[in-house]
């Protein structure tokens, strides 16, 4: 019998749960249930876990390992001294809703760039098939090729502001295939990574997939804050950060050169690992420091070509640590074996012709066009993003909030992305929403979209 009366407690949770089998996978069971259904809401405080087991009549060993697997699974956020909460990003990691592909939505989710480069990368790709040896690009990998696309990988790199030694340079499927392989070599199930308190929705599925805990790192205008990266290594013991300084994902921001430093001195201090994911800077007109330039030996540097050229060449290059080669290699195998030729050989020739450069300077002018449409549409409000971002992050007025504009904006067929799929943790989302400007097919399309948005966000000032 429970030790107190709960008859009268005021208790945010109280499952009802089979005591028998495995008690604490039903408990979590429960609770992955009771959120899902929002019995339980994000930024819910639980029950502390000595109470729940006394109002459940339980070991407080199998609350704990309840709590864990939801942890793990990023359905709850706890912190010293806090409690534990509902994770305000726990809906988001159970439903990444694609994109919403029809002529009736006017696509405003989904980054990537504009249609320009499909041009230079057919060409490339004609001449390739029109070569008498063609079919080796449908085969298994050669060695011998693929050293050359590792050297093409370290000139992109170069081009990016990071002199990497070509056997640093590692090929992989893809910026998240990328992120995939850094996190299996770099962590364990369990361990706990620092990112921003909102972030790439790809590192949250990848990590609740490894049972790697994400930790919100605090702000302070726009950027993490040293204090809280020091924190996060004394009291959280984190293993990692992943960082996106240029562009971040989704709010824009440009990481300061000061910080960029500041953070490989904590790391030098701490021994901390850094994952820097680039995939917006080559869409940059002045390239920043990259703090794997700083720190070689301790970062992950992942250069993806998606947001650069197109979606559809899933290829990316990443330079690795030597200390973490064989794990890498080994992660890459286990994944996809080894990457498509034909993906990299056509990248490694877009490099090395210099395509490359003109297909990102037409990108470049096609953002100026778009940023400057936006400027203009949603003036009355705040918008962060320059001109060649591929994306805006649109702060809203008065109580609106992001759920409630991405609600709002698809049934009149606008799709945006709202801050809650990007948080960490018990974060609170800003009430901003995403917009990719770039996703539309057309200036006139994404003229109609932000029109609608701006009509929308009128009703609220």
């Amino acid at each position: 019998m429970p030790i107190n009366s709960f008859i009268d407690y005021p208790m945010s949770w109280r499952p009802v749960i089979e005591k028998r089998g495995a008690i604490y996978k039903n408990l979590a069971q429960q609770l992955e249930n009771d959120i899902k259904s929002g019995v339980l809401r994000p930024g819910t405080k639980m029950p502390p876990q000595r109470e729940l087991a006394d109002f459940l009549d339980i070991n407080l060993s199998t609350v704990t390992k309840a709590f864990k697997i939801c942890i793990l699974k990023g359905l709850l956020s706890a912190s010293v001294g806090s409690g534990t909460y509902v994770s305000y990003d726990a809906m988001a990691n159970m439903h990444l809703l694609p994109d919403m592909k029809s002529q009736q939505i006017i696509s405003l989710g989904a980054t990537r760039p504009d249609d320009n480069s499909y041009g230079q990368l057919r060409k490339q790709l004609q001449k390739m098939l029109k070569e008498e040896n063609y079919a080796k690009w449908f085969d298994y990998a050669d060695a011998g090729e693929m050293n050359w696309h590792r050297q093409a990988g370290a000139l992109l790199l170069k081009r990016e502001g990071y002199a990497a030694p070509v056997e640093d340079v590692f090929l992989t499927s893809g910026g998240q295939n990328a992120l995939m392989a850094a996190l299996c070599s770099a962590c364990q199930y369990g361990d706990k990574i620092a990112s921003d308190p909102e972030t790439y929705p790809g590192l949250k599925t990848a990590t609740a997939m490894l049972g790697i805990k994400l930790v919100p790192l605090e702000h302070c205008n726009g950027e993490i804050t040293e204090d809280s990266l020091v924190y996060a290594c004394k009291h959280d013991n984190i293993k990692a950060v992943y960082l996106m300084p240029q562009y971040q994902n989704p709010t824009t921001h440009n990481m300061s050169e000061g910080l960029r430093r500041k953070i490989v001195e904590i790391a030098k201090k701490y021994n901390l690992l850094i994952i820097e994911d680039g995939t917006y800077n080559l869409s940059v007109e002045k390239k920043l420091l990259p703090l794997a330039s700083l720190l070689p030996q301790q970062t992950f540097f992942i250069a993806g070509l998606s947001k650069a050229l197109s979606p559809g060449l899933r290829l990316a290059y990443m330079a690795v640590p030597k200390a973490y080669h064989q794990q890498v290699r080994n992660a890459l195998y286990n994944m996809a074996v080894n990457v498509a030729p034909l993906m990299s050989e056509l990248a490694a020739r877009m490099i090395v012709s210099g395509d490359i450069d003109i297909t990102i300077k037409q990108h470049q002018q096609e953002n100026k066009r778009r940023n400057a449409l936006v400027n203009d549409i949603l003036a009355d409000f705040t918008c962060y993003g320059d001109e060649n971002c591929l994306f805006r992050w649109l702060l809203l007025p008065g109580e609106l909030t992001g759920e409630q504009m991405e609600a709002l904006a698809l049934k009149k067929g606008v799709q945006v992305y709202a801050a809650g799929r990007f948080v960490v943790g018990k974060s609170i989302p800003t009430k901003a929403v995403r917009l990719s400007i770039c996703a539309p097919q057309s200036v006139a399309e994404l003229k109609r979209g932000l029109v609608i948005l701006r009509d929308i966000l009128k009703i609220y000032m």
